[in-house]
């Protein structure tokens, strides 16, 4: 794809009305939708009317003046963004009046602005400069008086972007993005005329102040007052690619714009579904990871975790890789080695994956970080509505009038989500929190959440059950809903169980720390406000009971009549960009993709006729139980594709004894990850940038993932687990990502209809895509559930087996940040470090002072796994008897703490529940100071003697 920009039709389109009007623009008679502005009905008709202070991501303005137009009939010169057009209008955008209005009004910019055209970085890339060249502007009475700019430095503050104010025309279009975009509200306009100029609000610098570097502001601006470092240092990009996120599950669409070889920048793509044109500082510029001295490029092996690595070739490092699986299998069985796919890479590797384990290794040991995080919403939705996804489209959240969101950080987590969230928050629309902490949802500006119920963690389903009390009891439920879609019989057992005043929350208050009040309004609120929509994240599913808890938020839906309609549902904020991929493709040791059981017969005997060997029928080893079998010496070889298992997975310490008791283990990632540590075979992988696939997203939507470039590496990730199997004898021919899709439509009945030529036709389709549903299905259980009625589950609250006592006093509870990602292995290696640099641990003022603790000394963290240190940070941000943090930085090793309790359907870790202490310390443990040395020693890489 040659280099263009977007078209840009200056205002966004009219709210829908179904109405329509005719007028004419400059002799051509067109018909708009009512409300169109008259700028974007030109620009439909293929017209451009000059332009500043207006595009069609934020709202009209009218300030700039250049886009005066002629109306017949009417006196003076309308803004043509401001003016909606009228049944019967006659419209002219050049005539002899206009030509001299514009150029006047052009000349007053150029005139407060520097003419260093030929050195600018924005050169042929700015849009003062284009309409000054479509008002015809030739010539400039009034010279450009620099000491208007005096005292107006460079901001550089910011590690992505720079601000110069001498350019700035303030056309307000990045105070506006930053406000309606976003929704920060982080900039501001200061002054008066020429004295006026864009700033950060409080007089802040861009790194110091509110901005989240979302980089909306960058991408509104027109000249070059804001503008990408890299653009600055290469240059402006000569073509563009539309590909996929490979952070959050999100999936936002972006163009990576080129210079040759070289990614220049990654700008949203306004007709992404899932971010409608907007980014957050990942996706839009932590992607430098692609290119980081610490990526590992060649094949390496060797024979024990004790010597260094040495570099091999392909061939070698292929052979070598299928000789120790054959060997293993010969000599401890063929259920002795397994797999991990990766919910980092497409959905044609992670098919590829499970693919080479159940026809190579001939046994279902495959797994995948999805269970790790999101499986008791596989389980749990299946049981209620009988699919494992969520019900709804990002957008439909515009069509709620009352948002709850438990066990989720939006603005964290899924900043893009959040954007729209708090837009139609902004717009009206109620929110309840369930959170342990006060996520910026609470409170932030312009936005607070009518109620917040700040629960000890570990009683989901327990203030769940409550607020189900209050709405059966105060007979808040929506009886002809259920008596349709749902199994009525159930609803009455459900309904007596929740009805019992052991459930109520004044009884529960003691268990949850929640006022009884609170939690009746906001199950008033949920029930009665209009369309509701629930969003939860891992705060639901990491828990011994999250299957419990998703199950309790599909009766809460169901009972209110809350699914099958736009602006309502149940909403899994899935964590990486392709967890929800990972579990359609089967990477779960007990289902084939599509979610269909290895046990049925009729499935099994479909991949059989496919793939020309018989399949095991028993489910195989899940991650945890194939560390037990590796310390118990039967489960002798793994192959880790993009999983930091030692990082991410619970208790470190159990995690490292599996792996060092194992003979052969195989990683496929882009550096020398935690777990490569105790590797013995790494096999370099290849970025998003350099493969082609398909990701799928939160709400079920498959998108095209395009080369960029080149792998570094040699080979795309796909390319390389072919390369291992027909190494193992399969005689895999793929030629292309293409292929491997036709073969997952053709056993994949959501798949059925996804196909490479009709994503690149419509951008995108969120499964099930089929001959019943050829478009898509952007929202789930419309007419009926997929299981036919709606199942309601008694949820007993059980508590976790995790105790606290006099000994571990405090309950843990871990998350993510917006600047980072899951293990920080990406973006460690970008400079998002410029915000998080360390791991810190919340604490409450009250226990902080009961302990004697001071913010930003070290402090130690134990649990009755094992502990670890690092720095607190006092915040009432936590609730007393409540500490927290984050898991990106490999020095802390916050899951050396936590243990190996897990959800009891699924074994989803409990990583939000761990009882701790809380010291001082003089700084890293003795454990944290050996296993630096430990992996220290283990990437030693012997270039000098590369194996022959």
């Amino acid at each position: 794809m040659t280099f263009s920009r977007e078209t840009d039709h200056g205002t966004p389109p009219a709210l829908a009305t179904g109405k329509s009007v005719t007028l004419t623009i400059d002799g051509q008679s067109v018909t708009m939708p009512e409300g169109t502005s008259i700028m974007r009905a030109a620009s439909l008709l293929g017209g451009s009317i000059p332009k500043l202070c207006a595009t069609d991501n934020v709202e009209s303005f009218g300030s700039c003046r250049l886009c005066l137009v002629e109306v017949e009939g009417r006196n003076g010169y309308p803004a043509s963004c401001t003016t909606p057009v009228a049944e019967g209008m006659v419209v002219r955008t050049q005539t002899e009046r206009l030509k001299k209005l514009r150029r006047g009004v052009m000349e007053l910019y150029i005139s407060d602005h520097p003419l260093d055209c030929l050195t600018c970085a924005a050169n042929g890339d700015c849009e003062l400069q284009d309409q000054a060249g479509a008002v015809g502007l030739r010539d400039v009475r009034y010279g450009y008086d620099g000491a208007t700019n005096m005292g107006q430095a460079k901001d550089q503050s910011n590690p992505y972007f720079d601000f110069d104010p001498s350019k700035c025309i303030v056309c307000s279009r990045c105070v506006r993005a930053c406000e309606e975009v976003q929704g920060t509200f982080a900039l501001t306009i200061e002054n008066k005329g020429f004295e006026s100029k864009v700033a950060p609000s409080q007089g802040e610098d861009f790194l110091g102040s509110e901005c989240v570097s979302c980089g909306a502001c960058v991408q509104a601006c027109p000249t070059a007052s804001l503008i990408e470092k890299k653009v600055v240092e290469t240059g402006t990009p000569d073509r563009a690619v539309v590909t996929t996120c490979a952070y959050c599950g999100v999936g936002c669409t972006f163009r990576a714009e080129m210079r040759g070889e070289e990614l220049v920048r990654m700008v949203p793509w306004k007709d992404g579904k899932a971010n409608r044109g907007h980014s957050c500082v990942k996706g839009r510029f932590a992607w430098g990871y692609a290119q980081h001295k610490d990526r590992i490029l060649k094949p390496m092996i060797r024979a024990s975790v004790d010597e260094p690595w040495r570099e091999v070739s392909w061939e070698k490092a292929i052979a070598h890789t299928a000789s120790e699986f054959r060997r293993i299998q010969s000599q401890y069985g063929a259920r002795s080695i397994g797999g991990i796919t990766s919910s980092r890479c497409t959905n044609e590797e992670t098919f590829l994956v499970q693919k080479l384990i159940r026809q190579g290794f001939g046994n279902n040991n495959v797994d995948t970080c999805a269970r790790v995080c999101h499986s008791p919403t596989g389980y749990g939705l299946k049981t209620t509505f009988g699919t494992s996804a969520g019900t709804q489209d990002f957008d439909s959240v515009m069509e709620a009038d009352v948002i709850l969101v438990i066990g989720a950080n939006p603005t964290d987590g899924h900043p893009v989500f959040a954007s729209r969230l708090k837009k139609r928050l902004r717009q009206g629309a109620k929110l309840i929190v369930i959170d342990p902490r006060r996520i910026d949802l609470v409170r932030s500006p312009h936005v607070e959440a009518e109620h917040h119920l700040p629960l000890r963690p570990g009683t989901n389903v327990a203030m769940l059950t409550a607020l189900a009390h209050v709405i059966v009891t105060e007979k808040l439920y929506d009886e002809s809903f259920i008596r349709e879609r749902c199994d009525w019989d159930e609803f009455a057992d459900w309904a007596e169980f929740v009805s019992d005043p052991s459930r109520s929350p004044e009884a529960i208050e003691p268990l949850t720390g929640v006022m009884p009040d609170e939690v009746r309004a906001a199950a008033r609120l949920y029930a009665t406000g209009g369309n509701a929509a629930i969003y939860y994240g891992l705060g639901v599913t990491e828990h011994s009971q999250g299957s419990s808890t998703v199950m309790a938020i599909a009766n809460l839906a169901m009972a209110t009549g809350n699914i099958g309609r736009e602006g309502v549902g149940v909403n899994p904020l899935r964590g990486q960009n392709n967890v929800q991929g990972a579990c359609d493709m089967g990477s779960f040791p007990h289902e084939y993709s599509g979610y269909r059981h290895v046990s049925d017969d009729d499935t099994r005997r479909l991949f059989e006729q496919a793939w020309g060997v018989a399949l095991d029928p028993e489910p195989g080893l899940r991650i945890p139980n194939m560390l037990d079998a590796a310390t118990d010496g039967v489960f002798k070889g793994i192959f880790i594709q993009g999983e930091d298992i030692l990082q991410s997975d619970p208790n470190t310490h159990h995690v490292a004894a599996g792996l060092s008791a194992m003979e052969c283990v195989v990683v496929q990632d882009l550096f020398l990850n935690e777990t490569a540590n105790y590797a013995h075979i790494f096999l370099p992988g290849s970025t998003f940038l350099e493969k082609d696939g398909t990701f799928t997203n939160a709400e079920r939507r498959v998108q095209r993932v395009r080369k960029v470039m080149a792998p570094l590496n040699g080979y795309a990730d796909w390319e390389i687990v072919q390369l291992v199997a027909n190494a193992m004898g399969l005689g895999w021919k793929y030629k292309h990502p293409s292929e491997i899709m036709e073969e997952i439509s053709a056993l994949t009945p959501t798949f059925a209809g996804v196909r490479y030529d009709r994503l690149d036709a419509e951008g995108s389709l969120q499964w099930p895509a089929n001959d019943s549903a050829p478009q898509g299905t952007p929202t789930m259980h419309i007419d009926g559930f997929v299981r036919g009625k709606g199942k309601f589950v008694v949820t007993s609250y059980i508590p976790t087996d995790e105790k606290t006592g006099p000994r571990f006093p405090l309950l843990l509870t871990t998350g993510r940040i917006l600047s980072h990602y899951n293990v920080g292995a990406q973006t460690r290696r970008t400079a998002n470090t410029a915000w998080h640099p360390e791991d810190r641990l919340e604490i409450h003022p009250s226990d902080a002072e009961n302990r004697g603790l001071k913010d930003g000394e070290w402090v130690t963290l134990r649990s009755r796994a094992g502990e670890t240190t690092l720095r607190a940070l006092i915040t009432d941000r936590v609730a007393p008897g409540v500490v927290y943090t984050t898991f990106h930085h490999p020095e802390t090793q916050a899951n050396v703490v936590t243990t190996d309790f897990s959800d009891w359907a699924t074994n989803c870790p409990e990583y939000k529940v761990t009882a701790v202490q809380v010291s001082a310390s003089n700084g890293p443990s003795d454990w944290q100071q050996s296993y630096e040395e430990q992996a220290r020693h283990s990437r030693r890489i012997d270039v000098a003697h590369a194996a022959e």
